[in-house]
């Protein structure tokens, strides 16, 4: 018994270690990628996606530095939340927003990324109570794909003007997940139109300050563009776990 205790441990340590390294290799990534821009790595604020990892694996990352995190399935979330609010974490909702659940992420989570729709905007506000402000970032699908979520480029102007008027709400930015490539020229591009897309938003009298862009394999082409949260799962916690 002691044996497999002792096995035990120690397989806990070697994963604990594991998540610490590869976060500092995501941290000295970003410190390298705001260097090559000119700009300073404290401009960029680090999301680690914990979907589908437990709150073993998120204590390991706190344990390392790391104080805030994305997810993606409310109820999955809402646990992990509970289990861990000795910790004071941060918590940044990622996932597509359905209207029956708008209630629970704007009690639960201090940020929403993936707002697109004018309608869950009001049902947030609504719900968010007398809380302090719920931060919000509104989607753009900048790529045009028919499968991912986001409001077309040409509707977040009106977007943004109406989410801003709400109170219970604060308007921060843009988040943007453009299609996956290989390609850094076009990754880029992509992550320029949405840096263009706030600025244009930001002349018409809308301050925001924000942009949600950069995973784990093109944060530097998000960061080159001017990306101040980057979104990185895999390349601290590893392959996703089956949900």
């Amino acid at each position: 018994m002691l044996a497999a205790f002792d096995g035990y441990n120690k397989e806990c340590k070697r994963i604990m270690t594991t998540i610490a390294t590869a976060l500092q290799a995501v941290r000295d990534r970003i410190v390298a990628a705001a260097s090559a821009a000119g700009r300073s790595a404290a401009e960029v604020r680090l999301i680690a996606v914990s979907k589908t990892f437990g709150p073993a694996a998120i204590t390991q990352a706190h344990d390392a530095g790391q104080l805030a995190f994305g997810e993606n399935y409310v109820q999955e979330a809402l646990g992990k939340i509970a289990a861990l609010a000795d910790l004071m974490l941060e918590w940044h909702y990622l996932g597509p927003i359905q209207s029956n659940k708008t209630r629970q992420i704007a009690q639960a989570f201090h940020w929403v990324h993936s707002v697109d729709r004018l309608k869950i905007a009001e049902r947030l506000a609504s719900a968010r109570g007398g809380a302090p402000p719920l931060e919000i970032l509104l989607q753009v699908n900048i790529s045009g794909e028919p499968s991912k979520s986001g409001a077309r480029p040409e509707d977040m102007l009106a977007l943004a003007q109406a989410v801003s008027g709400l109170s219970g709400l604060r308007l921060r930015g843009l988040m943007a997940i453009p299609e996956p490539t290989s390609d850094p020229g076009l990754q880029r591009t992509r992550f320029r139109q949405v840096r263009q897309l706030r600025d244009d938003i930001v002349t018409r009298g809308i301050p925001l300050d924000m942009l949600s862009m950069g995973m784990s394999d093109d944060l530097e082409a998000a960061i080159a563009e001017g990306a101040t949260m980057v979104r990185v799962g895999r390349a601290i916690f590893g392959e996703r776990l089956a949900h």
